[in-house]
């Protein structure tokens, strides 16, 4: 169980990056339909099947390249969910014979799944929404976070030398986590909403950005039949880049606070490392977030933008459980 669910936990972190890739190649709808592709199980190749599904979709011929790496996510996201059910299956059937083995975890975590792939569904269904395209990347990290917490679960260690007090400070750290979730919603939104270069200067916009924001437009969704490539205005989409990057320097000013407190509280050379480790990611996190800016958001950074956020978010779980459970 212990190695399944680590083994899931890098399987998922390549899930979101797949997720991350498909986005930012506007390849969400690859394939118009769900759970294949144009009636399909593979993306079709044969000039009958392309004529045929060109036939019944004649809104959206088919692209090779965009289907398949739609599809490739939704095969790796599939073997994913199988994983998990295996794991879900065993913690349920072996209870009797290991009765402080987690049950509930495994469970939660196999209704979670299966709620992701409805939204990866309604993703498709509803022509990229910008609140179910949100809600799917959340739903992605938190089966990577619950997988973690379940190997963590899983793991017997304790804190060598370490600090009671650091149990107080692990509520400060589950903030943390909190105010990392909201910004990586806000990253979420604003790429759902293609408003990632709506600012092209630093540290915040051109010109004069402040009289021209409109918050009420920006966080509201406007009917349309398809959101793909965006329908908020440039003021509503300028907004929504505004506030993520007001949202990262909150990130950044309470991680740090937060690293110093734990560093001086801390007597465990476990908890140091895991601080240092946080800084580190944090630090990597800013610099790919600022050349997503200067470069014009070079596919590889966006994508590892995706990538380090949920690395970052992997550490705060690690460390909010070690301080509230492992003291």
């Amino acid at each position: 169980m212990r190695i399944l669910s680590l083994t899931c936990v890098f399987f998922a972190l390549f899930v979101i990056i797949l997720g991350a890739y498909t986005r930012l190649t506007d390849a969400g709808l690859g394939c118009p339909d769900w759970p294949g592709c144009y009636g399909f199980a593979v993306v079709p190749k044969a000039e009958e099947k392309v004529a045929a599904a060109n036939e019944a979709f004649p809104e959206r011929p088919v692209e090779q390249e965009k289907a398949w790496i739609e599809m490739i996510h939704r095969y790796f996201a599939a073997a994913l969910g199988f994983f998990i059910l295996i794991i879900a299956a065993n913690a349920f059937l072996n209870r009797r014979k290991s009765p402080n083995a987690p049950v509930k975890l495994p469970v939660f975590l196999l209704l979670m799944v299966c709620f992701q792939g409805a939204l990866g569904m309604w993703t498709v269904t509803l022509n990229l929404m910008p609140v179910i395209v949100m809600a799917h990347l959340l739903g992605g990290f938190t089966v990577l976070s619950l997988l973690f917490l379940l190997y963590l679960r899983l793991t017997p260690f304790q804190i060598a030398g370490g600090a009671p007090q650091l149990r107080g400070l692990a509520k400060f750290a589950a903030l943390g986590i909190l105010l990392l979730v909201t910004q990586i919603a806000l990253g979420g939104w604003t790429s759902a909403n293609y408003a990632s270069l709506a600012c092209t200067e630093l540290p915040i916009c051109e010109g004069d950005w402040s009289s021209r924001l409109d918050f009420g437009g920006a966080f509201s969704l406007p009917p349309a039949e398809n959101y793909e490539f965006g329908v908020h205005n440039y003021e509503e989409r300028m907004t929504m880049h505004v506030v993520h990057r007001i949202g990262a320097i909150v990130v950044c000013a309470y991680f740090c606070w937060l690293a110093v407190m734990m560093w001086q509280k801390s007597g465990s050379a476990l908890i140091k490392r895991a601080v240092v480790l946080m800084m580190g990611v944090l630090a990597i996190q800013v610099g790919l977030g600022i050349s997503n800016v200067v470069y014009s958001l070079p596919l590889t950074v966006a994508t590892l933008h995706n990538a380090v956020a949920a690395c970052l978010l992997l550490v705060m779980v690690f460390i909010t459980y070690t301080t509230y459970r492992k003291n």
